[in-house]
């Protein structure tokens, strides 16, 4: 929930989608692509931007705001087109929060050489209806925005479809597989988190208590109690930071609530990216460090600027999510005294504004998790050892079909297919291959003969994990 949910979406250029860029001059086939999209009622340009080997599109489709109200009223949403060619298959990809404006590709679309589009998830801005009610915001109206795209989309590429997805994206693609499963061929979920019980989260008390080597989790433990037990001395230098950059605390109450939900999620941050090779960074032992080495220390995982105002606003929608479908974690803290802790680990609604109405909803999470144990289809869910939010993953039941879930071993919420043992690697390449209809003969007979078909390009296929808030995924 506080997430850690990934500052690898902050940075999105947004203000570079102000003017419309036009197309480069192309050949007669490139401009039909983009003269057919354009043809779809609904999709506009905002900006064409180049990327050798393909086109790249930046668009807004005119969305409904409650698709169970089609003809009502509408907002724009962005999504993109990294266009290879229409033969091929595509991937429909999506973080769940704001998407990217630059190229990139997802590691199913270079498995596939495939297409992708990529859409941003409803209510991120700019994606967000005006007046905004949040009641239209739900994993079934966020599924139905992907199926309306999908069907305006399909009848240019006609070929397969795959949908995936990291952490939140994960669990979109799995939401979107539960409520539309005629539309995608086959679904890759990396690290996506399922919480059942919302109020049963001992799995993440487990997985602290075990994770990494004993030295590694004292270590953590000691910074992280460390900081409480200064925290006068290290909350001026916040008060400082805050007044230099404007920050405000009106959401979480007090800068003094703020700063200890970042020393509480201080743990999760560093395991959820990084690991114990990283452990020679956090101080042997914490009650020599000086207060600043304890405050970088802290700020480089958890980061203190982000339970401010400021930053917490772009991660309303996902906050909103947590507190009335998807759940999110709470975790004890037993190398911590209870005096030292004023707030505890706080639940979502600290971390959306007042006037936004919020009601939990027990059985959304419930369903999902029923369906996919008992109507799992062509899915694949890759988790990663030693990534937190692995504690509770997607579990598959007898009645699910060609299905699998793999853990990546000693990886955290960066996971992927490449990770896996050799024999899960070879099978679940070779299932995304069928799945979109490109498997040779040759691994059809043989998974250990399955790679990628597009080579790596350090330009689409570099994802910078920058660190996602601690508790949100």
């Amino acid at each position: 929930m506080r997430a850690l949910i990934g500052r690898f979406l902050v940075a999105m250029g947004l203000a570079s989608l102000l003017l419309v860029t036009p197309a480069n001059p192309a050949t007669a086939a490139e401009d039909d692509i983009l003269d057919r999209l354009l043809a779809i009622e609904g999709v506009s340009l905002i900006q064409e931007k180049p990327v050798q080997g393909y086109r790249y599109f930046v668009l807004n489709f005119t969305q409904a705001v409650d698709h169970r109200r089609p003809d009502g009223d509408t907002f724009q949403q962005r999504f993109t087109v990294l266009h290879k060619d229409t033969a091929r298959p595509t991937v429909f990809q999506t973080s769940g929060y704001n998407v990217s404006t630059n190229p990139g590709r997802s590691e199913p679309t270079r498995i596939v050489d495939g297409n992708q589009v990529s859409m941003e998830y409803r209510f991120f801005t700019p994606s967000r209806p005006a007046p905004a009610d949040w009641d239209d915001l739900d994993i079934w109206q966020g599924a139905s925005d992907q199926h309306a795209i999908f069907e305006a989309l399909e009848p240019i590429y006609a070929a397969k479809w795959l949908s995936t997805g990291g952490s939140k994206g994960g669990m979109t693609a799995t939401y979107y597989e539960r409520f539309y499963p005629s539309d995608m061929d086959g679904v890759v979920a990396y690290v996506a988190p399922n919480d059942v019980v919302d109020s049963e989260d001992s799995a993440y008390d487990d997985f602290f208590a075990s994770v990494g080597t004993e030295d590694c989790r004292n270590r953590i433990n000691g910074v992280q109690r460390e900081a409480l037990v200064r925290r006068e001395a290290l909350k001026a230098t916040y008060a400082d930071m805050a007044a230099k950059e404007g920050y405000t605390f009106k959401t979480v109450g007090s800068l003094d609530s703020a700063y200890e939900m970042v020393v509480l999620d201080f743990a999760w941050a560093y395991w959820q990216y990084a690991g114990t090779s990283a452990c020679s960074n956090i101080p042997a032992d914490a009650a020599t460090a000086t207060d600043q080495q304890i405050w970088d220390v802290v700020d480089n995982y958890s980061g203190f600027s982000f339970y401010t105002d400021q930053g917490l606003s772009p991660y309303t929608p996902y906050y909103y999510q947590a507190g009335t479908e998807l759940g999110a974690p709470t975790i004890g803290f037993p190398h911590i005294e209870d005096d030292l802790i004023r707030y505890g680990y706080q639940a979502p609604r600290s971390f959306v504004p007042r006037e936004i109405d919020m009601r939990f909803d027990p059985s959304a999470m419930r369903d999902i998790d029923s369906w996919v144990r008992k109507h799992a289809n062509q899915m694949l869910f890759v988790n990663g050892e030693a990534d937190p939010w692995g504690a509770e993953p997607f579990r598959l039941g007898a009645k699910a079909k060609d299905s699998y879930v793999f853990t990546a071993p000693g990886m955290n919420h960066g996971a992927n297919v490449a990770g896996l043992v050799a024999d899960e690697r070879e099978l679940a390449t070779a299932r995304i291959l069928e799945w979109a209809g490109v498997a040779t003969a040759a691994v059809e007979a043989d998974a250990a003969k399955a790679k990628p078909l597009a080579a790596y390009d350090a330009k689409l296929d570099k994802h910078d994990l920058r660190k996602e808030r601690s508790m949100r995924p």
